[in-house]
């Protein structure tokens, strides 16, 4: 099973977010609002068990909740990404770096090697030439992070589907 560990924005920035425009194409496929997240950290192939005791024992009752800013505009990420650029997750996604490098399962963070952390929330993958329109639309939100979650991801025919496993409220 392949695991990441997320946080996911508030209704009322999903709610901005959806407003977004989503032109349509071949081999263009958006993400649904249920599925969008910012990864703090990919764990790959892992034992959720094993993972979310590790992460149970972090001391997420003494770190503050985190204000997420998404934007200022729609953007690529690599090869095949639309998303939103996300700040203030970093220190978050260096918790989680420190909270699971001893697990016993080696851990591949990148399949193509090491790529450092670059906080934002997916909207859509590409595999051609995306549409006009698609990147480079104005968004500014916030929210807060009072939670991180342990999540899953399955792939099926028609994309990946994201499953929490677990969640862990942040405290402070």
């Amino acid at each position: 099973m392949r695991l990441f560990v997320a946080v996911r924005p508030s209704t009322e920035a999903a709610d901005v977010l959806d407003q977004l425009p989503r032109p349509e194409a071949p081999r263009l496929r958006w993400l649904p609002r249920a599925q969008w997240h910012v990864t703090l950290r990919f764990l790959g192939d892992a034992d959720p068990g094993e993972v979310a005791a590790v992460l149970a024992a972090a001391p997420w009752g003494e770190i503050a909740p985190v204000d997420v800013r998404l934007g200022p505009a729609t953007a690529l990420l690599g090869d095949g990404v639309v998303m939103v650029p996300a700040e203030g997750c970093d220190d978050l996604a260096a918790l989680m770096v420190a909270a699971t490098e001893h697990l016993d399962q080696p851990v591949e963070i990148a399949p193509r090697g090491y790529r450092p952390f670059v906080g934002h929330l997916t909207l859509g993958r590409f595999r051609d030439e995306l549409p006009s329109g698609s990147v480079g639309s104005p968004v500014t939100v916030s929210f807060r992070v009072d939670e991180v979650l342990l999540m899953a991801s399955r792939t099926l025919p028609e994309g990946a589907v994201y499953q929490v496993i677990a969640a862990f409220p942040l405290g402070g």
